[in-house]
């Protein structure tokens, strides 16, 4: 057995205390003789949200060996609330342990610096590996597998039950509902996003019509159809003859899916139902390009355009040529205006079409902001991206007024009002907000809806997807503002010191067990770095291959934020096997720093392995 670093583990605490342990605090000393696999993630996160799918199968096959505990460690203000962690496990099935952290105290015990972080923790409760970003999943599978034969032969393996309590279920006809449209004849079709399944409602909001899937998670097609946690959904235009006629975003299944309301068949019209990846293909036939986490659908510009919430971009279907591509975005998470192919978003979550067709609005989720992408002008030309409301990745609030300050939370869902406004879903702020292009300012239309994550016009009135209530909420717009007390927050994570000048950057990389780097088609590893501000690097920024490099910090610049988005592939090491399994690994960071003379002047950044 080959030696490997090990340090200590840290206790786990977290003042918001345990879910899904039937009441009971565990202790490291409880879980001895247990593989433990921590999984710091905030349920904001799509990168967190994909780890947590990817976990699956690892629970499933080691469920008497491992035991998965969910560190929730809040990003936003809203996801410090133990109520919004309590429904949030709820809502993404999290069948394991989760320690509710709000103040993060064990991430600074564990040195974590990015969602989502993944720890593994041997029998005896040393740390023996640290992974951040996605695609590790299998890369912990192997370790596990190791850490079973060595503490197997030790006597310090124990085998049986874990700690997980599965909470009591909850009856309703909705469970955490995405997004809704009304439909021609006045009902409305709703994602039961928790339910795996769409829902017919009456006129009424609340009576059930009928419903459109088991209820059990799956990517299956004709009249018994499966979804996956779906959330946008789109009307198909009159003026196509397309077979169906509402188009589903079915995000956890990363596919584009048809529905004909006539008899409630469904079709897979794009993705493969594997998600995508740096590297794989960006353009071409729809049902053979993976899709990441797609979000919201509408249609604009002759094409149904997708917010690919899990690579930060947005997408585009076109029916008639069946084909999907890359319509906005880089894949680096942030704010950037300017040329489609320039622009940076973080994770689109809502989608909608301005009355005149010549504007796309786009709730950009992580970025707390509302932006908007004109329809080009001409011949050749490919659209520009510009921002209403919002500032970054770290500044969010609720505070109303001129569009240049104001601040909104982590909204999902954007609305085009009469009159030409946006009502915005507010969710971590539980508020209906609008924001008029003509006079810039943003207002708040309503409070105390839990969780809105879209909204629908009927006759004059607004109907609210209340995601956390589980239910439609109809609503009379306004004549006038509701007045709320203004407040700001910034992402709260202690900053590194690191001194002005050389820094080096040093992104640590591990192959697991049995595998390497996968050079046969060029370099597999991909460095990006970036700054806020961007006066912070006076060089080093970039796109290159190797995983190290030298930055330059400005002394003129006291605090930023160094953006790092890392990416390796790696593929089984055996020359006997023709078609070698790979894998790839990938992260970003956003790593606050302070600038001082005795600061750091190297900073490691582990994407998999240990320091």
């Amino acid at each position: 057995m080959a030696s490997r670093a090990r340090v200590r583990a840290p206790e786990l605490v977290g003042r918001g205390g345990w879910l899904n342990t039937g009441g009971k605090d565990l202790t490291l000393a409880g879980l001895r003789g247990k593989c433990v696999v921590l999984d710091f993630w905030t349920f904001c996160c799509i990168n967190c949200l994909h780890v947590l799918d990817e976990l699956r199968e690892l629970e499933e096959q080691h469920r008497d060996t491992v035991v998965v505990i969910g560190v929730h460690s809040p990003k936003f203000v809203h996801e410090a609330d133990h109520q919004a962690v309590v429904d949030a496990v709820a809502r993404y099935e999290v069948h394991h342990p989760v320690l509710d952290d709000p103040e993060l105290a064990t991430w600074k015990q564990y040195a974590v610096r990015a969602w989502p972080t993944l720890v593994v923790i041997d029998p005896e409760g040393y740390v023996v590996a640290q992974h951040a970003g996605e695609g590790h999943a299998h890369a912990i599978a192997k370790l596990v597998e190791e850490l079973e034969a060595e503490h197997e032969a030790k006597g310090t393996l124990r085998r049986g039950d874990g700690p997980y309590v599965a909470p009591e279920p909850e009856a309703g006809d909705l469970r955490f509902p995405g997004k809704a449209v009304r439909l021609p004849s006045g009902t409305f079709l709703v994602a039961d996003s928790g339910h795996h399944s769409l829902v017919e409602l009456a006129e009424d909001g609340e009576s059930v019509v009928r419903r459109i899937g088991d209820g059990e998670r799956g990517l299956v097609d004709g009249p018994a159809p499966r979804f996956s946690e779906p959330q946008g959904l789109a009307l198909v235009p009159a003026s196509l003859d397309l077979g169906y006629d509402v188009i589903v975003a079915d995000t956890v299944n990363h596919a584009l899916r048809g529905v004909r309301l006539a008899d409630g068949s469904v079709t897979t019209l794009a993705g493969t139902g594997r998600q995508w990846w740096q590297g794989s293909a960006t353009d071409g036939p729809a049902r053979e390009v993976d899709l990441s986490s797609p979000w919201d659908v509408a249609w604009f510009d002759g094409r149904f355009w997708i917010a690919m919430a899990g690579v930060h971009q947005l997408w585009a279907y076109d029916p008639v040529a069946d084909t999907v591509a890359v319509a906005a975005g880089t894949t680096n998470e942030g704010l950037v205006d300017g040329p489609v192919a320039e622009a940076w978003f973080a994770q689109p979550s809502g989608l909608a079409l301005s009355a005149d067709g010549e504007r796309l609005w786009v709730a950009d989720s992580e970025t707390s902001a509302v932006r908007w992408i004109e329809k080009p002008k001409g011949a050749g030309e490919t659209g520009t991206v510009h921002t209403a409301v919002g500032t970054g990745l770290f500044d969010f609030g609720h505070r109303d007024g001129a569009a240049g300050q104001a601040l909104l939370q982590h909204p999902l869902g954007v609305t085009v009002l009469p009159d030409g406004s946006v009502a915005i879903a507010d969710t971590y702020n539980h508020a209906l907000r609008r924001y008029e292009p003509l006079s810039g300012e943003v207002t708040t239309l309503a409070t105390d809806l839990r969780e809105p994550s879209g909204a629908v016009l009927v006759d004059g009135d607004i109907v609210v997807v209340e995601s956390a209530r589980h239910r439609l909420t109809r609503l009379r717009l306004p004549e006038e503002a509701v007045q709320v007390e203004s407040v700001a927050h910034r992402t709260q994570r202690a900053a590194t010191e690191v001194a002005p000048g050389r820094l080096r950057l040093d992104v640590v990389f591990a192959a697991p067990t049995g595998q390497k780097l996968d050079e046969r088609y060029g370099p597999s590893t991909r460095l990006l770095v970036s700054s806020t501000p961007p006066e912070l690097l006076l060089s080093g920024a970039g796109a290159d291959t190797a995983l190290s490099r030298e930055l330059v910090l400005s002394d003129e610049v006291l605090e930023g934020v160094l953006h790092v988005s890392a990416m390796a592939a790696s593929c089984d090491d055996d020359p006997e096997i023709e078609f070698p399994a790979c894998h790839v690994h990938q992260q970003d960071w956003g790593v606050p720093v302070k600038l001082t003379p005795d600061g750091a002047t190297r900073l490691p950044l582990v994407l998999a392995g240990m320091e």
